[in-house]
């Protein structure tokens, strides 16, 4: 039997088996249409909270133009926001304000709101790899693409693509260091061990989470 239940809510469990509630499986709890999460990615609130979704990416709504895709094995922490681009206000004019957000009556359509969300800037979808750890309050802008095995670091305000198995951090974020040498990240993305076999990571997670490329090359050969 796999102690990784992906049909989890509460997957943190203490050995006295008592349910940590305040770490969520996402895919488990964001019933969202714009938002697509993969398997054992988790988010970490100091709360237990009513709206997941609401919480993680406040402006995304079930008409805006653009959607959150997180990957498989993600770690979020409390406080992290994601702003898609259904955040933006129309910047052409001479005024930024969204005069039609508080002018509408019982006769605004759906299509109405949609042309609302076409107005303004779509930077297309905010997308997260595979094994990204996300700390303590970043927020992640519009349009952002987020490399497998990244690092952001806490409060750190995301306004680029950060590249696979990078530590950024900072307002703006910056490139802080390559986490491995480029033949190192080069095989770490062709193993694509997020891919395998729940047991099969269960049973070998000590070389996952080691730092023996070689040694995980090998396993990588014998599944």
């Amino acid at each position: 039997m796999s102690l990784l239940n992906r049909n989890e809510k509460y997957p943190m469990f203490m050995p006295d088996g008592t349910k940590i509630e305040q770490t969520v499986y996402l895919k488990e709890v964001l019933k969202h249409p714009r938002i697509t999460v993969g398997e054992y990615s988790y988010y970490h609130n100091f709360e237990i909270l009513r709206n997941y979704a609401e919480a993680l990416a406040p402006y995304l709504f079930e008409l805006s133009l653009d959607k959150l895709i997180i990957g498989k094995f993600v770690q979020i922490a409390h406080g992290v926001r994601f702003i898609t681009s259904s955040a933006n206000h129309k910047t052409s004019g001479f005024s930024t304000y969204p005069f039609m957000n508080f002018m509408m009556t019982s006769q605004t359509t759906r299509e109405d709101i949609k042309e609302m969300f076409e107005e303004a800037p779509d930077k297309g979808d905010i997308v997260v790899g595979n094994d990204v750890w996300i700390g303590l309050e970043a927020t992640i802008m519009p349009g952002v693409k987020i490399g497998d095995g990244a690092i952001i670091g806490a409060k750190s305000l995301v306004t680029r693509d950060v590249k696979p198995y990078t530590v950024v951090a900072g307002n703006p974020a910056k490139t802080i260091k390559k986490r491995f040498s480029k033949e190192e990240i080069d095989s770490l993305q062709k193993i694509q061990w997020w891919n395998w076999d729940i047991k099969t990571i269960e049973k070998n997670y000590r070389v996952i989470t080691g730092n023996s490329i070689d040694e995980l090359l090998v396993l990588s050969k014998t599944l």
